[in-house]
């Protein structure tokens, strides 16, 4: 598994250690658990600790998932990864279900009411709620790891780094299609567009060819618009015939492609919006920022021989990554917002009206719902133990939902908190995820 954090009994980062010392010194009572997910300790008493190794968060930033990478760039070794998945859908499904909910109350049979949108002014910068999400998911997270490991520096995906012009100042015009670099940006952006499968058969996990739409041999371009993937056999299936003559007896393949091409990116669209808000954010930390464009990611992962996924992205976002990454026994943290709950304060039928009362207590004797927890029956019907998410009633009966199910009116006497409810769910990605 991955590094554990440490603090110093004045909560200072030190030196994450392997599982195993962690293990040492909790046995030994030199060291409690301060918190679970990310797991950290904090040590009893004031220890002479070596000297603290500067380390370097770097992000990976997704319209559905972030991959999250603490390097070590002297050793190269990865020290921590977590791979955050956003709530950016949810959160506009929920606006989109309220909007219509009030244009349905206000167009009814009752007196006019006037709009009162346009009396709102957005502030400079605004962004969507769903896009803010994933910035203040991002910006939790970064401020998270800087507070439990000696971070010294930040790496994010943003731009293009221009490694070519570095080596060769006098670099210009089509120079820049035949360096290092060359192809990695417009296959990156086909492979997020198409769903890394063949646009013609959807064939996945196959070695996928830029492909014209309209051949070049009839006038085609080199345009986004104009390129696909597909696979060998479709290429050569296809040669320079029209798209039309080469899928003429599949006219539902021919629609769907057609309309692929023109359509957007809408998840490249999502993560444009919010790159640069998110590079001043995280400038206001204080920690020095690199930038670095998904081409030069691409590249470095391929160079390195690495797999594709999303934390070991960020571990080569910029040019500050080691030519060797030590990926050795390193499990990435799968974290998932939930948010914090719902602020309607009571539910609603299907015309928009109120149908149950308003809310109870959040908190029932010392629990709240989402919170983990581990319960010791040690009488009654449901002797046994659980662990799960608890949902607390006024009544102190709780459900604590487990991998096998759902246990229902657990009493409160017997549950002692593990991890307190903080927005996020997790898990590893070699076990069960937990309970929602």
């Amino acid at each position: 598994m991955s590094n554990v954090f440490v603090i110093d009994s004045e909560y200072q980062p030190l030196n994450p250690v392997h599982p195993a010392r962690a293990r040492q010194l909790l046995t030994q009572g030199k060291a409690a658990v301060y918190r679970r997910y990310p797991f950290t300790i904090v040590l009893q008493q004031v220890a002479d600790e070596p000297e603290v190794r500067p380390l370097r968060l770097k992000l990976d930033p997704g319209s559905k998932t972030t991959g999250i990478a603490l390097v070590n760039d002297t050793t190269g070794q990865i020290i921590f990864a977590a791979e955050l998945s956003h709530r950016g859908q949810t959160i506009k499904a929920s606006l989109d279900r309220r909007r219509a909910l009030r244009r349905g109350r206000r167009q009814r049979k009752t007196r006019y009411r006037k709009q009162r949108w346009q009396n709102r002014r957005r502030k400079q910068g605004w962004l969507p709620p769903s896009l803010e999400s994933r910035l203040a998911n991002i910006l939790t997270w970064v401020r998270r790891v800087c507070r439990y490991a000696p971070v010294r520096g930040l790496s994010q995906e943003l731009v293009k780094f221009d490694m070519q012009l570095m080596e060769n100042p006098n670099m210009t015009g089509m120079q820049y299609q035949q360096g290092t670099l060359q192809g990695y940006e417009v296959r990156e952006y086909l492979l997020e567009k198409w769903q890394r499968a063949c646009a013609y058969c959807g064939k996945m996990d196959v070695p996928l060819q830029v492909e014209h739409i309209h051949p070049r041999a009839h006038g085609g371009t080199n345009r986004i618009s104009n390129l696909t993937l597909a696979c060998e056999l479709c290429n050569k299936a296809k040669g320079t015939q029209s798209i039309e003559v080469f899928l003429g007896k599949k006219p539902d393949v021919l629609k769907r492609v057609l309309t692929q091409a023109k359509k957007p990116l809408k998840d490249a669209a999502a993560v444009n919006a919010t790159r640069y808000a998110l590079l001043e954010r995280l400038k206001a930390t204080g920690c020095p920022v690199e930038c670095g464009s998904a081409g030069l990611t691409k590249y470095n992962r391929t160079v390195r021989g690495l797999p594709k996924s999303h934390w070991l992205d960020a571990a080569c976002v910029g040019k500050s990554t080691p030519m060797v990454l030590t990926q050795k026994g390193v499990v990435p943290l799968v974290i998932t917002a939930n948010g914090h709950g719902s602020r309607q304060m009571c539910r609603v039928d299907r015309y928009g009206f109120p149908r149950t009362s308003a809310k109870q207590a959040k908190h029932v004797y010392g629990f709240q719902t989402g919170d983990l927890v581990k319960a010791v029956v040690t009488s009654g019907k449901k002797v046994g133990i659980y662990s799960g998410r608890v949902a607390v009633r006024t009544t102190g009966s709780f459900n604590i939902t487990t991998e096998q199910g759902t246990v229902q009116g657990i009493s409160h006497r017997f549950c002692q908190a593990v991890h307190r409810s903080d927005g996020y769910s997790y898990w590893h990605r070699t076990s069960t995820p937990l309970p929602q």
